[in-house]
């Protein structure tokens, strides 16, 4: 799996997020993303990289700047009630 964090640039509320949001989910398979006006940021996790400069096309098409891009590796955070 893979993490995708954006910084964008030009939300500024919870419509902005939802723009940005399905635009993400109509030009990429994605498993989840979430975005975050206050923060300025949006992250996508998905199981193949994300082509870099087709997702700041969809999302400046949207309307908005895309700042920076990174991407790592994402490891799903379990909840055990045995953890010691």
């Amino acid at each position: 799996m893979i993490k995708t964090i954006l910084e964008i640039e030009g939300m500024a509320c919870g419509m902005c997020e939802a723009h940005i949001n399905a635009a993400v989910r109509r030009a990429f398979s994605v498993k989840k993303v979430t975005s975050s006006h206050t923060r300025g940021r949006t992250e996508i996790v998905s199981e193949q990289p994300l082509e870099e400069n087709r997702l700041r096309a969809e999302i400046e098409a949207a309307g908005y700047h895309v700042a920076a891009i990174q991407s790592g590796t994402y490891q799903k955070k379990g909840f055990s009630l045995f953890r010691k």
